[in-house]
């Protein structure tokens, strides 16, 4: 029995979702060094020839010795999709929670929870001793830890899971949105679309907005 005094949670992933064409560990790298090696890791964790695992190791030991307290201010020229903002805050009007559901760093998820308000975010964590960075991943976190977080989400906040949607564009949100009443693939993959309830495709977040009024004009 679920009892909930918001009317649902929505699930945003950040790379290639709010952060357009690339990721933010392609981003990041660039300043990093091992930019190019990253971005043909991720080209073939999409395809389906890595794991998680294997892209996360080989992302995180480009990091080593960078220190900790540098990375917000890296994030600061991050490429964002326009209407975040307003997208969350439609969201908090009409009861929605809005969580960020994503692979990306965990730094990443906190800068984008800071800057617009999201309620929760997930993530991997990289290894840190004395304020630098190892080289090492400190904490694993695939697709199914996403949806698996995101489910946690809705109990903790008194909703059915298929009271919600997912807003993503790929390979990892596919278990997600096998979890959820209403899942939008937005600037998405072909597997993505395929899955998805609707495919939105623009430059701004706020396009998504007339289907996720679907899950407020659904609210008991």
């Amino acid at each position: 029995m679920f009892s909930s005094d918001h009317a649902s949670a929505v699930f945003f992933d950040v790379d290639g979702t709010l952060v357009p064409r690339t990721s933010s560990s392609v981003f990041l790298a660039g300043f990093l060094g091992h930019r190019d090696e990253l971005a043909e890791a991720e080209n073939a964790y999409a395809a389906g020839a890595l794991d998680n695992r294997q892209v996360a190791e080989l992302d995180a030991a480009g990091w080593a010795g960078f220190p900790e307290d540098q990375v917000a201010g890296r994030l600061v020229g991050l490429p964002l999709v326009s209407g975040i903002k307003e997208t969350v805050s439609w969201c908090r009007q009409n009861a929605v929670v809005p969580v960020l559901a994503t692979l990306a760093w965990s730094p990443v998820g906190e800068y984008l929870t800071g800057r617009f308000g999201f309620h929760r975010f997930s993530g991997p964590r990289l290894e840190t001793v004395g304020g630098r960075f190892t080289g090492r991943v400190a904490r694993h976190f695939d697709e199914y830890d996403k949806r698996d977080f995101s489910l946690a989400q809705a109990r903790e906040l008194g909703l059915d899971p298929r009271s919600c949607g997912a807003v993503g564009d790929s390979r990892s949100d596919l278990p997600l949105f096998a979890s959820v009443g209403l899942s939008v693939a937005f600037n998405a993959s072909a597997g993505a679309r395929e899955t998805a309830t609707v495919a939105v495709d623009g430059d701004d977040l706020r396009s998504v907005l007339p289907f996720l009024s679907r899950l407020v004009a659904s609210a008991p």
